[in-house]
């Protein structure tokens, strides 16, 4: 098999959830890690700066280079050794989907070195085996806003249009949480009610973040896991609850700890101190300790690129 001589790759952060989309809604953020693969040789050498340097395994256990080998596989191809670069700015542990991009990126990559065509679909599948749920894979596969869900063990997902403007702020705290650790605090039935508000809800935030944005206040309410996560997260959600206590769609990001507050560029919005006593309408300032992205929606989801050319482009 001719392989392309070296595959760029360039997919964006995610946030699930979204507030009530519990493990079926997803959005992808300007916010990108990027990959360089470079076939050759019989093993792997990776290199890794920034988010993860020092800290993420440097050989086949790598999550890029299990997804490249899995993207191959499925593919048919053997590519006995490559180097790969990763490129990370997506914060790991903070719930901005870095192993989804990992994998989305890993996966993607190995269509570009064999020169097939990206197949999306096939590729939220893939994810979703590696990954185990499919809300933050489908959004860095697809761009945009996804809906996702699961046949039998199947992962499938579309995407939607966002409303023109739609934007994010990001809320990323210095520390991390497992996403293991956030999923094991919530419980194993919710009350009926709940769930009811949490259906009507998702299906509002369908509409509010496709046509009619001035709903993402109501439409992000959620009772179905913010509040069962706090011990985990207890600076988070006492954010979340300060920014919307203003009026601002303040929503836990994935399994956290980052918040990410939905808006509309057009929209004029005030920054305010945390501490200030006059917060109505306005959107404060990061926390000390904590970083503050504002960040645009991504529309196309992973991009590959082989040399200066482009192996498929949208």
């Amino acid at each position: 098999m001719n392989l392309n001589p070296v595959v760029r790759v360039r997919v964006p952060a995610t946030s699930a959830n979204l507030g009530p989309g519990f493990d079926a809604f997803g959005l992808a953020l300007s916010l990108y890690d990027e990959l360089t693969v470079t076939p050759g040789g019989s093993g792997v050498t990776v290199e890794v700066v920034g988010s993860g340097a020092g800290e993420v395994a440097l050989d086949e256990s790598h999550l890029v280079v299990r997804a490249i080998r899995a993207g191959l596989e499925s593919l048919g191809a053997v590519v006995p050794g490559f180097r790969l670069r990763c490129e990370n700015r997506i914060p790991h542990g903070r719930g901005l989907g870095s192993s989804s991009a990992a994998i989305v990126g890993g996966i993607a990559a190995a269509y570009g070195l064999t020169g097939t065509p990206l197949d999306r679909d096939r590729v939220v599948e893939l994810a979703n085996e590696i990954e185990g749920h499919p809300d933050n894979v489908a959004a860095a596969a697809l761009g945009g806003f996804t809906i996702a869900w699961t046949d039998g063990e199947t992962g499938r997902a579309i995407r939607l249009e966002p409303e023109a403007g739609l934007a994010a702020i990001a809320y990323v705290p210095g520390t991390r949480v497992l996403t293991r650790e956030a999923r094991g605090l919530l419980p194993a039935a919710v009350p009926h009610g709940d769930a009811a508000a949490n259906a009507g809800r998702a299906a509002l935030l369908v509409a509010a973040l496709t046509s009619r944005p001035e709903l993402l206040m109501t439409a992000t309410e959620d009772r179905l896991h913010q509040a069962y996560r706090e011990p985990a997260m207890p600076e988070s959600l006492a954010l979340v609850h300060k920014l919307r206590g203003s009026g601002l769609p303040a929503v836990v990001s994935g399994a956290g700890p980052t918040v990410l507050v939905l808006t509309v560029a057009s929209e004029e919005v005030r920054v305010l101190p945390l501490g200030s006593s006059d917060v109505s309408g306005g959107l404060a300032a990061a926390p000390d300790g904590w970083e503050r992205y504002e960040l645009g929606i991504e529309p196309l989801g992973v991009q590959v690129w082989s040399g200066s050319q482009p192996v498929e482009r949208e």
